[in-house]
């Protein structure tokens, strides 16, 4: 087949649906691994550039004077300790169970297929495997394969899947973590703005622009309120960045919509937790899964949400 028909045939509902199925499973990757690696990196810069640092102690201490042995002697063992771990990248070591090591065959770790063969358990130790990961696989396969249909069988269609790859990574791991990583949403917001300025999304490049400049604004000016008015953080600037990018991606039209849908879902979960889960107030609950919903919801159906949240316009 050459190589052009084999290319279109990738930009089908079907073709990018199977290739979501492969990018879903290294998201479970990166949803893993990426809040790993970035700890040990914010622990290595700590013991190097603050119980290391002899100048930052003393601009810290307001005083000339040497800090204190303990803080080296912390520093040595938070240095050894992260040197002494093995080493740990989004495509080494291979995957494997956390429990008992098994590393994964190639047929083991088939998007979905591999873990209804292995009927969710390890196949070293038998213990249960997580249903997220094929279900993960599945959404972003579908996810894909629905890009395709909404953007048409065209290159520019990539760019909406690269979109939703990303976005499915910061939803997994704020919730896990309530980390939003910079190395995702700022190449949310890069692509764009990206997008925009080559006419990939059909965004023109100031409503682009504007987007992220309300996409953050927006979200800091509530935060800096609820926290003037409650005293205590209400949202972390991971979401100020998400929403930016979200809003670069889509244009300042749809930020209402997105904000009002991820509030309002939002809000509806976090209140039945508190009631029927016995989750905690006091007890932060991410908010970056309900923007990532927000925002696909308005990807795909924009107009339509416009619409229904603001009828006279």
């Amino acid at each position: 087949m050459p190589a052009g028909e084999l290319f279109a045939l990738l930009l089908t509902p079907a073709g990018l649906g199977l290739l979501g199925l492969c990018i879903g499973s290294f998201l479970n990757v990166v949803a893993h691994r990426l809040p790993q690696m970035l700890e040990r990196a914010w622990w290595q810069e700590t013991a190097e550039h603050q119980l290391g640092d002899a100048a930052a102690w003393r601009r810290f201490a307001g005083r000339d004077a040497p800090p204190p042995p303990a803080l080296a002697q912390a520093a040595a063992a938070i240095g050894d300790a992260v040197a002494a771990l093995p080493a740990l990248g989004l495509a080494r070591p291979r995957s494997r169970c956390p429990q008992c090591g098994h590393e994964l065959r190639w047929h083991e770790n088939l998007p979905v297929v591999g873990w209804l063969r292995l009927k969710g358990r390890c196949a070293g130790c038998g213990r249960p495997i997580s249903a997220r990961y094929p279900l993960v696989e599945a959404l972003t396969g579908l996810l894909f394969a629905a890009c395709a249909w909404k953007f048409g069988a065209q290159p520019t269609t990539l760019v909406w899947c690269a979109a939703v790859a990303l976005m499915v990574a910061m939803a997994l791991i704020d919730l896990d973590t309530t980390y939003l990583p910079d190395d995702l949403t700022l190449p949310l917001l890069g692509l764009g703005i990206a997008g925009a300025g080559f006419g990939w999304t059909g965004v023109p490049l100031a409503d682009a622009a504007w987007g992220a400049f309300a996409g953050y604004g927006g979200l800091w000016l509530l935060a800096y309120s609820y926290k003037k008015l409650r005293g205590v953080e209400g949202m972390g600037e991971g979401d100020f960045k998400l929403l930016a990018g979200l809003g670069a991606l889509l244009g300042w039209q749809l930020l209402p919509s997105i904000v009002l849908l991820a509030s309002a879902v939002g809000a509806v979960v976090g209140i039945g937790l508190i009631v029927f889960g016995g989750h905690k107030r006091e007890v932060p609950i991410p908010f970056g899964p309900y923007l990532v919903g927000g925002g696909l919801a308005a990807m795909f159906f924009g107009r339509q949400l416009t619409a229904w949240w603001f009828p006279t316009l």
